[in-house]
């Protein structure tokens, strides 16, 4: 029985949205900026990475043609075999917005049905009565931020008054989300999942989508650093996904990195969260390792977006692409004569693009594993055909609205 897993490299698009001038998001194109700036020599960074990028695993399955199907423009400096070896094409999302649980819910057979609510106003962002409410119900002296903000900077800004005053940082940004940043020892680390869990609650008839524990330590002299204690608090899909039927069915799920939080821990089955994606690709070999016939292992790779993505590091992007194609060989040798393994994307985040926000872009999908025959499959219409095609292989019937293909 064919046992599948699902990798999204949260935030790597391909361009070409047709609606991202809603977003204004027009002309952004994560990988192929990527491409063509280290194409340019404006991707090097010394004891990094030099020169084109580097991805032959990835071009090999596809990627080279998914890019260009998607933009019509060739990924730059990166070799297009004239056969690639895996099913090849792009993803276009259906669900409004820009941000991780929409991604994520569309690609296992959930669009979102509705209108995400944001803080528009870049400065006192959060309504008053929501912040007498997270005062009054948080037993909080205070918050400080109320703004839209890059983490790491608000945290540089503001950690010694949190840490002096006890009042929690609180910030947000064009996405659908409320984040809470707090010292792990002066704040506490259960006190600030605590503080989410009654800030989840308030913010449920806003339609938030998530509300973000952002724990940090240090001090002013050593600086101050995000910690691996991230806890996201979401909203759970509208309506079942493909982690509902494998439960039901009592199929085996394992799922690593984020994904519990992006579902709130809804079917989300063995949750396994280690930290950067390289431990998590790991994770996900000794998952394959013990994963049972007609299991599922879910998997999502954060620092494309985290790390690079939102700060806007290129060279930093590019050597994460790298070394994720160079562990790829590893994953195709575990893989069974049944299996099938996709690897897609969210939504965009182009490094050199204005801000540090996400960007409104399509997504490239391959598919592969020893008995997938190669093909091109187009531009998909929707994300969750990710999950019709799993559905399909795992024998679980049709999952949403999507197409196998």
């Amino acid at each position: 029985m064919t046992r599948a897993i699902l990798i999204v490299l949260d935030s790597v698009g391909c361009g070409g949205a047709e609606d991202a001038h809603l977003y204004g998001d027009a002309g952004a194109d994560t990988l192929g900026h990527i491409a063509e700036s280290c194409a340019a020599g404006k991707g090097d960074r010394e004891g990094l990475r030099h020169g084109a990028l580097q991805v032959p695993n990835l071009a090999r399955l596809g990627l080279a043609h998914a890019c260009e199907a998607s933009t019509g423009r060739p990924l730059a400096g990166v070799s297009k075999p004239i056969a690639p070896q895996g099913q090849y094409g792009y993803g276009i999302e259906t669900s409004q917005g820009k941000d991780t649980p929409s991604g994520h819910w569309e690609i296992a057979g959930c669009p979102v049905p509705f209108k995400w609510g944001y803080f528009t106003e870049l400065e006192n962002s959060f309504p008053p009565d929501l912040v007498a409410a997270i005062i009054r119900d948080g037993r909080l002296p205070g918050i400080l931020g109320n703004k839209h903000a890059s983490g790491t900077v608000i945290i540089d800004e503001l950690a010694e008054e949190h840490i002096r005053t006890g009042k929690p940082i609180c910030y947000t940004s064009v996405d659908s989300v409320l984040q809470i940043a707090a010292h792990e020892e002066h704040f506490g680390l259960e006190r600030l999942y605590e503080l989410c869990r009654t800030v989840r609650v308030l913010v449920d008839p806003l339609r938030i989508g998530r509300v973000i524990a952002r724990p940090f330590v240090g001090t002013a002299t050593t600086g101050f650093t995000r910690t691996a204690n991230r806890k996201d608090f979401a909203i759970p899909p509208p309506n079942d996904t493909i982690l509902d039927r494998l439960a039901t069915l009592g199929r085996s799920v394992i799922t690593i990195g984020k994904i519990g939080d992006i579902f709130a821990h809804r079917a989300t089955g063995e949750e396994i969260k280690p930290f950067g994606n390289a431990a998590m690709f790991e994770a996900a070999l000794a998952a394959l390792d013990r994963l049972p016939d007609g299991g599922f292992c879910f998997v999502n790779l954060v620092d494309f977006d985290t790390e690079y993505g939102h700060r806007r590091d290129v060279p930093g992007y590019a050597a994460a692409l790298e070394a994720f194609d160079a562990m790829l060989p590893r994953l195709e040798a575990k893989l069974g004569p049944d299996d099938l393994a996709i690897i897609t994307a969210d939504h965009g985040n182009d490094p050199t693009w204005k801000g540090t926000d996400h960007t409104r872009e399509h997504v490239p999908i391959l598919a592969f594993g020893p008995g997938v025959a190669a093909q091109a499959i187009g531009g998909r219409r929707s994300f969750s055909d990710v999950a019709a095609t799993l559905g399909q292989r795992l024998d679980i019937g049709k999952i949403g609205p999507g197409r196998a293909w």
